[in-house]
């Protein structure tokens, strides 16, 4: 059953499941030590539709923006007025600007991909002149992003998944060889996270070594398994934190300025 806030919220999340998220923390403790009273909600959808969509910005009249998260991210662009070019390049949203009207009235929703600027953000102080090959473990929106930014830094990515695909490899692939000319690993699953935080993707983890770059988009548990076994093998690791930090501060100059 869908989860719609009393008409409180200046800004929120929607996905489903949303209890692994620190976003609402975060962004109202930003609002609370700037001293303006906005509140950031979280709107738990077990289903996304254009129903679902326009009671949350009918209940929540204050409303003027909202973050997407899984599994939504591509979902969400079927009932967007505009999108960003980004976006529409990488081919997942997890920004909405709302644009209303002084009377509230709502005049359109715009699509925006903040996860290319977080992930940039976070992953570029860690990168080697080395590294030039990357694995996207995951097909969702997030792995998009990830495979979008990644090849603006000049590094060359390819998706694994489950199940054989098109454009993707899967774990079963996953031999020496390819392990040692990708040095970028990038977890875009939920594997891993709270509260199943002894699930793994089903990497090789004893071909990682010291030349293995491994970042998890996962920030709860701060280090997955998947981090832990990799830095018990010298790999350098990195979780989602200072993505997440990157990506709300983009929302909101988003929902602010744009």
């Amino acid at each position: 059953m869908n989860t719609v806030s009393s008409g409180t919220a200046d800004y929120g999340l929607i996905g489903h499941p949303l209890e692994h998220s620190f976003s609402r923390v975060l962004f109202n403790r930003l609002f609370a030590a700037d001293g303006s009273g906005r509140h950031y909600a979280n709107f738990d959808m077990t289903a996304l539709d254009a129903a679902a969509l326009y009671s949350l910005v009918l209940l929540n009249p204050k409303l003027k923006g909202f973050n997407v998260t899984s599994p939504y991210k591509e979902k969400i662009m079927e009932f967007l007025d505009h999108t960003d070019p980004l976006a529409q390049a990488v081919g997942a949203v997890n920004t909405v600007k709302i644009h209303r009207r002084d009377d509230g009235f709502v005049k359109g929703l715009t699509g925006f991909n903040t996860d290319v600027f977080g992930f940039t953000e976070a992953i570029t102080p860690l990168l080697t002149d080395a590294d030039r090959h990357a694995l996207i473990l995951g097909t969702g929106g997030a792995s998009k992003a990830a495979a979008t930014a990644l090849a603006m830094l000049g590094i060359e990515s390819v998706k694994v998944s489950r199940s054989r695909r098109d454009g993707c490899i899967t774990y079963s692939d996953l031999m020496p060889d390819v392990m040692a000319r990708n040095t970028v690993i990038v977890n875009c699953t939920p594997a891993g996270m709270y509260p199943d935080v002894e699930s793994m993707p089903p990497v090789p983890v004893s071909l990682l070594d010291s030349r293995h770059l491994c970042f998890d988009m996962i920030y709860n548990p701060k280090e997955t398994k998947f981090l832990r076994e990799a830095r018990a093998r010298g790999a350098r690791t990195a979780n989602g934190a200072e993505m997440l930090m990157a990506q709300a501060a983009k929302a909101l100059d988003i929902w602010q300025n744009e």
